[in-house]
């Protein structure tokens, strides 16, 4: 291994260490159980912040994941915090879905079933269970991915329908954010499903479960990803007419390494093949997105030639997995070097190195966005993924 490599390894550990004591020391709410709801830009807790079960979710992720790397057992410990506090608050045994966000008291507040939740619930849950061999976290995202197929799932068109009421019946309002397109089909959703159910299997080998993973995979393919352009398609209607948007450089690199891995657990060698073959395609249309800083913007609207001039914290570490995942394709070091310059960006402006944890961005002139440390969507998912992944791919 160059020294190059095993100094990168090196620091993506040191700092895998960094965001896990932030989170550690920072985000548990002795007040009302849990993980605090949102931590501002300067670091202070916002109390009484509603909590979101994405980010629970994740948390639970987290360190579910982490504590397989780093055997400390407060990581252990912290995974079973956010796992009692998602099967006790979260988790609707009512009509078995997923609240979407619930007040300081633990009552629910939004009730939506967004199904983009329920799937990171599973991957949250089918990681602890790994680690913890808890019954019950398993039953719960079994019964979760029952709900899934039941309720989202398209039997005419295939393909997975955005949002449901709590006792899942059609709901207006299908967005995720208020940034989204309010289409039935998107590619965020599948593309975390896909996570989810892949990260079910791992745990649990199920027949039906590993034919709708094939499913999923074959339906990807063919509706988001543009095999001409090696950008994804984001928003589509039930019938799948695509309703055209930006191009996303984050979600891209994140999908062109997330999908050939869960196509790869599959088993399913012509998806193995073709999902190798898009993770090149895909980093490569992913390089117009660089900056000569080492940076991945945001976002870019082809209709408007308007580029959103934002380097977000998540597309970066998206970006260190998949340009590392297409240099071990393909062996070509122009890959590697493009991860030594994002990490280098990443030391440089993304990590406060005062607080620890990652800023939520910076603009074109480098000024920090004052947006939260920690909240509904600010979590330590991608960045601490983007620090296991690299450890484990980098060779000892």
């Amino acid at each position: 291994m160059s020294l190059q490599r095993k100094l990168l390894k090196s620091e993506l550990t040191a700092e895998l260490d960094s965001i896990l004591n932030y989170w550690s020391e920072r985000t548990i709410d002795d007040q009302n159980g849990g993980f605090v709801g949102q931590i501002d830009f300067n670091d202070q807790r916002i109390e009484n912040a509603e909590k979101g079960s994405v980010l629970n979710a994740r948390i639970l992720w987290t360190f579910s994941a982490s504590y397989q790397t780093t055997k400390n057992e407060n990581h252990k410990k912290l995974a079973k915090r956010a796992f009692d506090f998602l099967a006790a608050n979260f988790y609707d045994t009512q009509f078995g879905g997923l609240f979407w966000s619930i007040n300081e008291d633990k009552t629910p507040k939004d009730t939506k079933n967004q199904i983009y939740a329920l799937a990171f619930a599973i991957y949250g849950l089918s990681e602890y269970y790994a680690i913890s061999k808890e019954e019950k976290a398993l039953e719960i995202a079994k019964n979760l991915y029952a709900k899934i197929q039941e309720h989202s799932y398209d039997k005419i068109n295939k393909g997975y329908f955005e949002a449901f009421t709590r006792d899942w019946q059609p709901i207006e309002d299908l967005r995720l954010s208020a940034k989204d397109a309010n289409e039935k089909k998107t590619m965020n959703t599948h593309l975390h499903i896909i996570e989810g159910f892949v990260n079910l299997y791992k745990v649990w080998k199920d027949d039906k479960l590993l034919l709708d993973i094939v499913e999923l995979l074959e339906t990807i393919e063919k509706y988001f990803i543009n095999t001409e352009t090696g950008h994804l398609r984001l928003f589509f209607d039930e019938n799948w007419k695509e309703k055209p948007d930006v191009i996303s450089y984050g979600h891209d690199i994140e999908a062109a390494w997330l999908l050939q891995q869960c196509a790869e657990i599959s088993g399913n060698e012509i998806l193995i093949a073709n999902y190798k073959k898009y993770a090149v395609q895909i980093a490569e249309a992913t390089k117009k997105g660089l900056d000569a800083d080492g940076g991945l913007w945001y976002e870019f609207d082809p209709e408007k030639n308007h580029l959103i001039a934002e380097k977000h914290w998540w597309p970066q570490a998206e970006a260190v997995i998949g340009f590392y995942n297409a240099y071990q394709l393909t062996g070509k070091e122009e890959y590697l070097d493009i991860v030594y310059k994002n990490w280098k960006f990443i030391k440089k402006y993304m990590i406060d190195q005062q607080n620890g944890e990652w800023y939520w961005g910076v603009y074109d002139d480098y000024s920090v966005m004052k947006k939260d440390k920690a909240g509904f969507w600010k979590c330590p998912y991608h960045n601490g993924r983007a620090c296991l992944e690299l450890i484990h791919r980098i060779e000892n």
